[in-house]
């Protein structure tokens, strides 16, 4: 932070900057340099890296194509320390729970799984809370002989978690196992791909690998005749990116709208769940007879890769083509090939049946046993890569998922291995919970335009979200990534992360702009050409130029309010923003509306005490089309009064004992058949005498129903009446509050006292009504009349010519 050179602050202007740093809902127009104590620095410190980011200067470059394809990186300002981007000034405090400081710039949650694995030797038994317990083999009773006591808490806490031990299955791929290892490429592909597993040879990448049958539920049997799943997550340096594919490197359909449809008629028939983890029946059969598409993806099935001797000597394949990007923007097709290097071999059918009976472990247990053993499965990743040329000259179409791409005619190139060799340490933790998600790629990874491809970048996600109990399923640790996870997402189920500071939006200036966007250089950009690469049809994050003109319809809209209506919204900004503690975003708010509205931006300032004015927000796009329209009265709230009717108009009759009963009834009546809610409100509820010796019925009191509730104000005469009435506080806060509200009031003679006891101008005579302030005078003898003319007052709802800013009472 940089010496003040201004004199320092006399004590009085020292003790105010250190009040005004402990506020938070309002503050100063101007942080004077009070660095006395930690809070006045924090506060100092704040509005210097707001002050910092007067604008923001990406906003041009997010309109246009050639804007969408390269976007740039977001700027950032690094504060003077740690305390303004902190939550709490208190994270000094350490506990052992607490810990210390977050460390700078560091997600904890992403750490190795050493950080939550559990080894209970040498420890003793406890509760989820950590309480040791005692006796883990008897319930609490009373007496040894019952009953068993709701107390027991222990009891409780272990039954209930078992009760809930199991998650929802998938409901494709439910039977699954699953291995740690590492994928190694063999040469760089930066020609090809800026993917961070391809850019070295020999760099090593962490995966985990589920494999699993499609149809079975989570018990079924291993060797059913099935596709099998072979899904890797590369914990990559840039982020997770999951290859989710399968066994046979085609698939049933075409299109993603069919895959519920495929699903339910391979699954048990609904009427007695049976057959399982089989396709041989008849809802399956009928399904794939009336989709000729499906016919390549049968020979398969019915072939002996359904049926695979061990996930050690089965291929696997991504299916869809996709896309790989290098660091120039340019793009490849790619089809994915997963080869055991312990060869391809299969299952006889009558072997399979048989193995399912004694052993419907079996492909599990081989798994397993061949990473306890040493022997662990490997398998060489090729690519099929081919030009958007090439493809356009096929006899297929490459985005059709019922296709391959023959490797006569793309020849496979390998690229790295794949080792498995590590077994997970919970079953449940591990490979149960793991979620794979066609959707999560990295920068050099994109997509094609394969129709099912698009439907399974929807719902993977989907479904990990309702498996996993919410959208955190990424902080769960199998799910983790090794790079690190900086975002503006927060909250919701299971939340683990634990975020420093008080920014979750993007842009921002006081966190200095962290975490801010990374641009074309670092981030993941999708590929802009699509198959037939026709730019109108290209794919690009980016906004149309018109969108850039940020302030045409604002100032139309400012322009188009009455000046009533304006007076209020410059009153807003002037609330909203004086709660505003850091004055830099004040500033920059004003800078803002004077792209707008200049009257509305001097108002704004001066109601802030901003002076001079900031420079205008720089334009994000410096000549705006001139607008066909600038002023739409339409657009202004006093341009739709409605039918003047009174239907549903609150309006309170002020009654006390004492009051002249016979004009307020007058006048209650008139308003009654106007359809208004005419109440008597008293000094309290129930039967007040007037002064004919009648009485009236108050529904309501000053106490219990305020002022402002009512939409207009009626005052009695009888100076008895009105006497009580002024004794009671409530009323003039009523009669205050309508007043301010620019609300309709009917005075009748005796209760000028109570309008000049509230401080309302005594120059707003019967004189005044016809000019628009809504106050109408009358005498007891003058009901009818009176009741008249406040209808009329009434019927258009508020009289903004009496409105004061300030107000005056």
């Amino acid at each position: 932070m940089p010496k003040s050179t201004k004199t320092p602050p006399k004590p009085a202007k020292r003790a105010a900057a250190r009040s005004a740093a402990r506020n938070t809902d309002s503050g100063p127009s101007e942080i004077t340099a009070a660095l006395f104590d930690t809070q006045s620095k924090k506060l100092a410190q704040t509005e210097a890296l707001a002050a910092a980011m007067p604008n923001n200067p990406t906003k041009p470059a997010e309109h246009g194509f050639a804007n969408g394809v390269q976007p740039k990186p977001g700027v950032t300002v690094k504060p003077a320390s740690r305390l303004p981007t902190g939550s709490t000034l208190s994270e000094e405090n350490r506990s052992d729970k607490t810990g210390s400081v977050a460390p700078e710039g560091v997600n904890a949650t992403i750490a190795s799984l050493d950080r939550v694995r559990v080894d209970s030797a040498g420890r003793t038994l406890t509760t989820n809370q950590g309480v040791a317990v005692a006796d883990n083999q008897n319930s609490l009773k009373d007496g040894v002989r019952g009953p068993v006591l709701l107390e027991d808490f222990i009891l409780r806490e272990k039954i209930t978690h078992f009760d809930h031990e199991r998650i929802p299955e998938r409901i494709v791929h439910a039977r699954g196992s699953g291995a740690h290892g590492y994928f190694e490429c063999y040469e760089p592909l930066a020609d090809i791909t800026k993917a961070a597993p391809f850019q070295a040879a020999g760099k090593v990448t962490p995966v985990f690998v589920r494999f699993s049958t499609v149809q079975g539920e989570r018990g079924s049997k291993d060797t059913a005749r099935d596709v099998r799943g072979f899904a890797v997550k590369f914990y990559t340096d840039e982020g997770n990116w999951d290859l989710v594919g399968n066994n046979i490197p085609v698939f049933f359909i075409q299109d993603a709208m069919k895959f519920p449809d495929l699903v339910h008629a391979v699954k048990p028939e609904p009427h007695h769940q049976m057959p399982q983890a089989a396709s041989a029946h008849d809802t399956f059969w009928d399904f794939v007879s009336l989709m000729p598409e499906s016919t390549h993806m049968l020979m398969w099935v019915m072939s002996d890769r359904a049926i695979p001797r061990s996930f050690a000597t089965m291929q696997g394949f991504g299916v869809h083509t996709y896309r790989m990007v290098n660091a120039a923007g340019e793009s490849v097709f790619v089809k994915f090939h997963w080869t055991p290097t312990a060869g391809t071999h299969s299952l006889v059918w009558d072997e399979a049946v048989k193995i399912s009976g004694a052993d419907p472990d079996y492909h599990r247990r081989d798994l397993w046993e061949r990473i306890e053993s040493g022997n662990y499965p490997a398998y060489e990743l090729g690519l099929q890569v081919f030009t958007e040329e090439q493809a356009a000259h096929f006899s297929f179409d490459i985005l059709d998922a019922t296709k391959i791409v023959p490797e006569e005619l793309v020849p496979v190139r390998p690229v790295g291995r794949m080792v498995l060799n590590r077994n997970p340490d919970n079953f449940f933790a591990e490979t149960e919970q793991v979620a794979f998600c066609t959707a999560h790629v990295v920068p050099g990874i994109d997509f094609s335009n394969d129709p099912l491809l698009a439907g399974r970048i929807h719902s993977y996600v989907d479904t990990q979200i309702s498996r996993l109990g919410g959208p955190n399923f990424h902080e769960i640790p199998i799910n983790a990534p090794i790079a690190p996870v900086h975002n503006n997402q927060r909250d919701g189920m299971h939340r683990q992360a634990i975020h420093r500071g008080r920014v979750a939006y993007e842009p921002n200036s006081l966190a200095g702009g962290c975490p801010f966007q990374a641009g074309a250089t670092q981030g993941f950009v999708s590929v802009p050409a699509r198959q037939d690469a026709r730019e109108e049809l290209a794919k690009v994050r980016a906004k149309p130029e018109k969108f850039a003109d940020h302030y045409t319809q604002a100032r139309l809209f400012f322009e188009s309010q009455s000046p009533v209506e304006q007076d209020h919204i410059a009153n807003a900004f002037r609330f909203e923003l004086s709660k505003v503690t850091v004055p830099a975003i004040r500033e920059r708010t004003v800078a803002m509306l004077r792209n707008a509205s200049e009257p509305l931006a001097k108002k704004v300032a001066m109601g802030l005490g901003i002076d001079p004015l900031p420079e205008p927000l720089p334009l994000a796009l410096a000549t705006p089309a001139e607008p066909e329209v600038t002023k739409s009265p339409a657009l202004s709230l006093l341009a739709r009064p409605g039918d003047g009717t009174l239907k549903g108009r609150k309006i309170a009759i002020l009654v006390a004992p004492g009051v002249d009963g016979a004009s307020l009834s007058a006048v209650q009546a008139a308003l009654v058949e106007q359809g208004a809610v005419a109440r008597l409100v008293g000094t309290r509820i129930g039967r007040m005498p007037t002064l004919d010796g009648n009485t009236l019925d108050a529904d309501a009191s000053l106490e219990n129903e305020p002022g402002f509730l009512f939409d207009a104000l009626v005052l009695p005469d009888g100076p008895e009446g009105v006497a009580s009435l002024a004794h009671d506080g409530h009323t003039m806060e009523f009669i205050k509050d309508q007043f301010r509200h620019c609300k309709p009031i009917l005075a009748f003679a005796a209760s000028g006292a109570l309008l000049l006891k509230a401080g309302l101008p005594v120059s707003m005579e019967k004189s005044h009504a016809q000019g628009g302030t809504g106050l109408v005078f009358a005498e007891a003898g003058d009901a009818d009349a009176a009741a008249a003319e406040f209808i009329a007052a009434v019927a258009r709802h508020r009289h903004f010519g009496r409105e004061m800013d300030p107000p005056l009472i």
